[in-house]
């Protein structure tokens, strides 16, 4: 093997494993409850976002489950299926995401929060009030597999 050939397999080595640590986040997970699932992605802003692709319940007197608790009454007959609900998160380290934003259709609340890379299969969301995360709940999503 010639050096050439050895640079682009140490180049292709190093762009995989910077790909893969970037991935162990950018997958479908189930919320706590397992009544949905969640893509998280890396947007071209460079922050990771999250939306619902998939709910257990999703359908609701023969309709689709909207937003109904949403403080803007534009908002409220917007399908919950296909909502960006988990914004703005800044990658702090391999396992820490920072500054996000999460909306909880349950109650029409937006929450600051962070996710923690527990595993392979396990990330702790934290969803805090008033930036301080000690006023918060912490919840863990498994992968989906």
């Amino acid at each position: 093997m010639n050096a050439k050939s050895q640079l682009l397999m140490l180049a292709l080595f190093f762009a995989t494993w910077s790909l893969n640590a970037q991935n162990k986040l950018c997958r479908v997970w189930w919320n706590q409850e397992k009544t949905s699932k969640v893509k998280v992605f890396l947007a071209t802003d460079g922050k990771y976002y999250g939306k619902i692709v998939w709910l257990k319940d999703s359908v609701e007197n023969g309709k689709p489950k909207t937003d109904k608790e949403n403080p803007d009454e534009a908002k409220r007959n917007k399908p919950l299926m296909g909502m960006q609900f988990l914004s703005g998160l800044e990658k702090k380290s391999e396992t820490e995401f920072v500054n996000g934003k999460i909306y909880d259709p349950k109650n029409g609340k937006t929450y600051d929060c962070k996710i923690t890379i527990k595993d392979d299969k396990n990330v702790d969301l934290r969803g805090y009030v008033m930036g301080m995360p000690f006023l918060g709940r912490t919840s863990n999503w498994t992968l989906v597999e």
